[in-house]
């Protein structure tokens, strides 16, 4: 068994369409980045390559490579699946909780466990993923930016 902790976090801006966990949110805001900016997805790529000791996501995707500009997560995520089975590795179980003032998820976050159950080959019960506000504190209760923490439990096959 290997564990993995990810953490993200993305400025909210004019002009983006909102994705977090492969689900595009209606919402004024959207995330900064360099990809799609789905703090979801890259909180997970990072505890999946931390749980299989192989760095982290810009390492991986780096933010000056102009092929990756505007990018799909999903595909990015589906690119650390393959490094998954490629060490030998399945999903035991993943939790995310995103951290974001507004919008609410409740409604979005069925979907999102649908596209990480697809994209690394796994139940959905062995995913978790929840929302909580920051109670208008700091930088995600003024409504700036939107963050989002995983763990994984990686299970060698």
């Amino acid at each position: 068994m290997r564990i993995g902790h990810g953490y993200d976090t993305h400025r909210l801006v004019e002009g983006r369409s909102l994705v977090l966990g492969g689900v595009t949110i209606p919402f004024s805001k959207g995330l900064d980045g360099h990809s799609d900016a789905d703090v979801v997805i890259h909180a997970v790529c990072d505890a999946i390559l931390g749980a299989m000791g192989l760095g982290d996501i810009g390492l991986h995707f780096p933010d000056n490579n102009s092929e990756l500009k505007d990018i799909d997560s999903r595909i990015l995520l589906k690119r650390i699946f393959d490094l998954m089975k490629k060490n030998k590795f399945i999903i035991g179980n993943l939790d995310v909780t995103i951290l974001a003032q507004e919008p609410k998820m409740v409604d979005y976050i069925p979907m999102m466990k649908e596209n990480f159950a697809s994209d690394l080959s796994s139940k959905i019960s062995v995913i978790n993923i929840k929302a909580t506000t920051t109670e208008s504190m700091g930088f995600i209760g003024r409504g700036e930016g939107i963050s989002a923490h995983a763990v994984v439990l990686l299970l060698s096959v």
